[in-house]
């Protein structure tokens, strides 16, 4: 039984990114209780809780005086340009790599000054071996909450475990912990409860309602008047949950992050298209590659001057019909380019009764085995810098394909060849890995201190994502047994 006050929350996750739109049953509400507000102020504060400005009242009340319950549903919008900075994200990185710069700086600083006082060894007998140790004790106890226990050790040459010793042993001599911050106290220059008030009705009122602190200061100090910062204006806001965005920006969707899992050939593959450099500059010819990922077999290759679905259909199908997929039996992982995203392969997987998965927008983790193919193939010695035409393309990956799948050894699936792999022909192969082991175990045990040695294992299943399995909990009826 549903309570009637229980909120549920919208199950459905969009494919793009939307803007944030208001039900009709909400904005009913809140003209309502808008129509409620009597008292200087509350209208406003109702706005700014809300994060509306109030010209969405004033389109609200016409659309609710149409006498149209649909007119208040919100209308799609056409799309529009986004206006990004490109360089926001590289100030960003350089300010967290400037302020991680200055914090080592600032540990480095510390432990030249702590080296510089006269702690090398100066020789004599026991007692001054003795009190040097105290004093490097006494040094690494105090530059501790600085730097750290691990870094000052390492600075002063002394072993953890002897510093611990000695400060156990010491107990006269503690090591310095942070001080308890005092409690919060009122700034003798902060605005008084009654000029905070006042700060608050002023930006409630219907002249400053929807103008951000910043306009309301420059605008007070045009007429002669200061009452405060605009951070101090934020921050009396925010005290009262009175911050919120008000634009009508750009919501980016939740993307799910794919979870594929591999147990035996021809269950999962992962394609992807790469650029092959031309023999002229901006010119390119396009790889496109099928890979297993049980096997890391490339069930299918092809080059083409352009990318293109047709082409891409074309791959697929013949791939398919060589491996004799059956429906409901394949999944065919990519990430969103053009091609992998386009309506012909949606249509051709769907008749071949194959499942399709898609990469998360910029996330190039989620392909990761055809990726890590690309780079096998591109950082081969005999890779060319540039392809004089497609032909000497066709070349070479008749060369490298056959080379991959019957020759690579690859370490993710125990330094077998793919072709074994995929064939099942595995098992011959490993069992001769053992016996070979089995007869050097026998024939020198004592070189193997261990015990009998184990080749390494084929996995038995393949992820691309896999699932987070959350730690056990562990009760604490157990603990008192």
């Amino acid at each position: 039984m549903l309570r009637a006050d229980l909120v549920i929350a919208d199950p459905e996750v969009p494919e793009k990114a939307r803007r944030r739109q208001f039900s009709a049953a909400y904005k009913l509400r809140v003209l309502k209780e808008a129509d409620a507000c009597d008292q200087p102020g509350q209208r406003g504060e109702l706005l700014r809780r809300e994060g509306l400005y109030s010209s969405h009242l004033a389109v609200w009340r016409r659309q609710r005086e149409a006498g149209s319950l649909q007119s208040l549903s919100p209308r799609r919008r056409g799309r529009r340009p986004r206006v990004t900075n490109p360089l926001a994200k590289r100030v960003t990185d350089l300010e967290r790599e400037n302020s991680g710069l200055r914090a080592r700086l600032r540990q480095a600083e510390l432990i030249i000054d702590v080296q510089k006082k006269g702690l090398t060894d100066s020789g004599g007998g026991a007692r001054a071996l003795r009190r040097r140790r105290e004093d490097l004790v006494t040094a690494v106890t105090h530059l501790a909450p600085e730097v750290g226990v691990q870094v000052a050790c390492k600075a002063l040459l002394v072993p953890r475990a002897s510093f611990y010793r000695a400060r156990r042993a010491a107990s006269e001599v503690p090591l310095p912990v942070a001080k308890t911050p005092a409690p919060a106290t009122r700034h003798p220059r902060a605005l008084g409860e009654q000029e905070r008030a006042q700060v608050l009705d002023l930006l409630h009122s219907d002249r400053f309602v929807d103008c951000p602190p910043e306009v309301v200061h420059a605008t007070l100090l045009d007429e002669g008047t200061y009452l405060c910062s605009p951070r101090t204006m934020y921050r009396i806001l925010d005290d009262h949950q009175e911050v919120r965005e008000r634009r009508n920006q750009l919501q980016r969707p939740v993307y799910a992050r794919p979870e594929l899992l591999a147990t035996a050939p021809n269950q999962v593959w992962s394609w992807d298209i790469t650029k092959l450099l031309g023999p002229a500059a901006w010119t390119y010819f396009y790889l496109y590659v099928i890979l297993d990922i049980f096997s890391r077999y490339v069930v299918g290759w092809m080059i083409a001057k352009a990318e293109r679905a047709a082409l891409a259909t074309r791959l697929i199908d013949e791939t398919c019909a060589k491996q004799a997929i059956e429906p409901a039996q394949l999944t065919i992982h990519a990430d969103r380019g053009t091609a992998m995203a386009s309506k012909p392969v949606a249509f051709l997987l769907a008749d071949l009764g194959v499942t399709k998965t898609h990469s998360r927008p910029h996330t190039s983790n989620d392909n990761p085995f055809s990726e890590s193919h690309f780079k096998t193939l591109k950082y081969r010695p005999d890779f060319p810098a540039r392809f004089t035409s497609i032909e000497h393309g066709r070349d070479f990956c008749r060369t490298f394909f056959p080379w991959y799948n019957l020759d690579h050894r690859h370490s993710g699936i125990a330094f077998l060849t793919p072709h074994i792999v995929h064939h099942g022909l595995a098992g011959p192969v490993l069992a001769s890995r053992h016996a070979t082991l089995m007869q050097a175990y026998h024939a020198h045990p004592e070189r193997f201190p261990h015990g009998a040695p184990v080749p390494t294992a084929l996995p038995a299943a393949v992820f691309i994502n896999p699932p987070t399995i959350p730690a056990p909990v562990r009760s604490p009826l157990l603990e008192l047994h």
